[in-house]
């Protein structure tokens, strides 16, 4: 085997985290090239070989969409009191036997019942993987998780392309094969996620440092502020669910731009976010810093929305150019919206109970995955005046957010999830 060249070496010391931090990135990457693998297929799995029909499809994802939201803020509770590196390796064991649990049955109860089970691990493990990285990476955590955006981005790339060959053989036993490759990437992931260390807790850091009685932790239930910060980022998430669900309808049903369009405009998405995601972290990569992003975020919402509504306005010409527009803005307002919100909700949340409150944030992006189609779809059936009324109110929930959280970014915390002083080995 070789050995590392020194360029190899500078780029490995320029990742966070070490070696763990290195495989957990790894991690990240068999994770979504496994999911890309199945994400894709799910609804044509139980439609061809389950034999659902529409309407129980529909209803199934809806149960386990909503079942899935409760596993962001469990997860957190549960990284409060566990070792982190076990909680995340149960998640991925569980992932994996709630979809390997898909091939024993067709009756519709008990897949609703399995997929409702799949989705709390699930929507847990972004969640539990942002904690690791917190703690791991410390102070340099805005630049670990624009890595971290990086991998799972090729990831799902890689799992997206390895679906779509699978499916071009029209073979319905490509779907159960899928499934399996997707359980797989699990088995393995957990194993690679053992043997990584596990990370300093602040909050146990700080309790050996100051040798003080441990108080009641702080809830992040009651904590009004971060409510309201969490509330407003599930707004802001909205970016995901306007790019993959809302364009490729829209072009269909209100645009003259042809259909082959969307995919091309997915491409581009993936592929900005691969180029621009590290090398705009570094604006992000204090809490202050972090705060005044939500002003251009604001702006890239209007101008995406304004170019949604105009491309319905005109000739094919107009529609192309508007659409790409719009997706180059929206992408954008994703790459910095995530730079943003992995700062403020580490910034925002005590070290005593940093799992619960990133649970709890960890609604934001569920709550969003749920109820994002449904407000997007009467946002296109309200005609593409809507677009710019939906822009405005984006408008309003970054603005509120930047003044919700003034006091807490500009004063400083006595408690932090970066521990610089403290190593993963010590």
């Amino acid at each position: 085997m070789s050995r590392p060249t020194p360029r190899h070496r500078a780029v490995l010391a320029r990742i966070p985290g070490g070696r763990d931090g290195r495989r957990m990135l790894i991690v990240s990457i068999i994770d979504k090239t496994g999911t890309g693998l199945w994400a894709g297929c799910t609804a044509l799995y139980f439609t061809y070989v389950s034999g659902l029909g529409l309407g129980q499809v529909g209803l199934l994802m809806t149960v386990s969409g909503g079942v899935g939201i409760a596993g962001a803020p469990l997860a957190g509770r549960l990284a409060d009191r566990f070792p982190l590196v076990r909680v995340i390796a149960a998640s991925q064991v569980m992932r994996a036997a709630a979809l390997l649990a898909l091939l024993t049955t067709d009756d519709f109860a008990l897949l609703t019942l399995y997929s409702a089970l799949g989705a709390l691990p699930d929507r847990a493990g972004s969640v539990l993987i942002k904690l690791y990285a917190a703690r791991l990476a410390g102070p340099e955590r805005v630049r670990y998780q624009a890595i971290q955006r990086t991998t799972v981005n090729i990831g799902w790339s890689i799992g997206g392309l390895g679906a779509a060959a699978a499916l071009a053989t029209g073979s319905v036993h490509a779907y159960p094969l899928l499934l399996v490759g997707n359980v797989l990437s699990y088995a393995v992931i957990a194993a690679l996620t053992l043997r990584c260390a596990e990370p300093p807790a602040p909050s146990r850091v700080a309790a050996t440092a100051t040798e003080t009685p441990k108080t009641r932790p702080a809830n992040p239930w009651r904590d009004r502020t971060f409510l309201g910060y969490t509330a407003t980022d599930a707004a802001l998430f909205l970016d995901d669910t306007i790019l993959q669900v809302a364009v490729p309808l829209w072009i269909v049903h209100a645009t003259v731009a042809p259909a082959g369009l969307a995919p091309l405009l997915l491409v581009l998405n993936t592929v900005l976010v691969v180029l621009f995601q590290v090398p705009l972290a570094r604006f992000g990569a204090t809490t202050p810093a972090a705060r005044r992003l939500l002003v251009p975020l604001s702006g890239l919402f209007a101008l995406g929305t304004l170019a949604l509504a105009a491309s319905a306005a005109g000739g094919r010409a107009l529609a192309i150019g508007a659409l790409v527009l719009a997706v180059i803005a929206l992408t954008f307002a994703e790459i910095i919206h995530a730079t943003a919100s992995w700062e403020l909700s580490v910034a925002l949340a005590p070290a005593d109970a940093q799992g619960s409150y990133l649970g709890v944030h960890g609604l934001a992006h569920s709550t969003q995955r749920f109820a994002g189609p449904l407000l997007v779809t009467a946002v296109m059936s309200a005609g593409p005046l809507a677009w710019p009324l939906l822009g405005l109110a984006l408008v309003g929930a970054g603005a509120t957010q930047h003044r919700l959280i003034r006091d807490r970014v500009s004063r400083p915390a006595p408690t932090s999830l970066s521990v610089p002083t403290v190593t993963v080995s010590e």
